[in-house]
């Protein structure tokens, strides 16, 4: 296979594995990190034989997928899983081990037939899951380049997960450790708003939590809360 490739990945911990998945591969890589970038225009002159979302942020367009073969990573067990914030979802809801789908992108989010999964941890923190997650992506994807998978329909109902809101990493209310450290981890990465307490005009926010006997330790940031901030 000479066709182009093109890794589309908005996070740190993506750009990291390019060189790697070069060597690999033996072939021509393009990474693509800004969603300015990912236009039909700009890709139809690649002869491109896939593009693969790692950890992307943002809409694909249908002009897009329905043009090119484009391979989502997704860290649900699909069916069970589709739509947004996987990882929280699934933490929230008291689940530490997953799978990470490799599958076509369509129009209905994470509804498209499946090339592959893989068994994914989800200890740790948000930051340590979805490095781990982009080296289990890479690998994914050097299985589907080399063995040219064909994707297959999911079967089964699909449940649904909605994207969660700032406002819902407020800890207020969470009554035991486990969950609370659960709820401060899954919120610690690049770019997500951390989990919270808000007491009167002070807010505290929470990462690098490390659950003891007895007690949580973490590292708090302490502002004080103007109108725009969590109410």
């Amino acid at each position: 296979m000479n066709k182009n490739i093109v890794i589309a990945g908005n996070k740190s911990w993506n750009k990291s594995f390019l060189e790697e998945l070069l060597s690999a591969t033996g072939q021509n890589i393009i990474m693509i990190t800004k969603a300015e970038e990912l236009n039909y225009e700009n890709l139809v002159k690649l002869d491109l034989r896939y593009i693969f979302f790692f950890h992307w942020s943002n809409l694909i367009p249908a002009e897009i997928y329905e043009n090119f073969e484009c391979v989502i990573f997704h860290m649900t067990d699909v069916p069970f899983g589709r739509g947004g914030s996987p990882l929280q979802n699934l933490i929230a809801r008291g689940i530490y081990e997953t799978k990470l789908t490799a599958l076509k992108c369509v129009k209905d989010l994470d509804a498209g037939p499946v090339y592959l999964k893989k068994s994914l941890s989800l200890h740790g923190n948000a930051e340590e899951i979805y490095l781990r997650a982009t080296r289990l992506s890479a690998e994914m994807m050097l299985e589907i380049l080399s063995k040219e998978i064909i994707p297959e329909e999911q079967k089964g109902e699909p449940t649904i997960f909605k994207r969660r809101k700032p406002e819902e990493g407020n800890i207020v209310g969470k009554d035991n450790l486990q969950e609370i450290y659960d709820f401060i981890r899954m919120l610690d990465a690049e770019g997500y708003p951390r989990a919270f307490l808000n007491i009167g005009k002070i807010n505290l926010e929470f990462e690098r939590a490390a659950l003891k006997d007895g007690y949580i330790k973490a590292d708090v940031t302490i502002r004080l809360r103007g109108a725009e901030e969590h109410e």
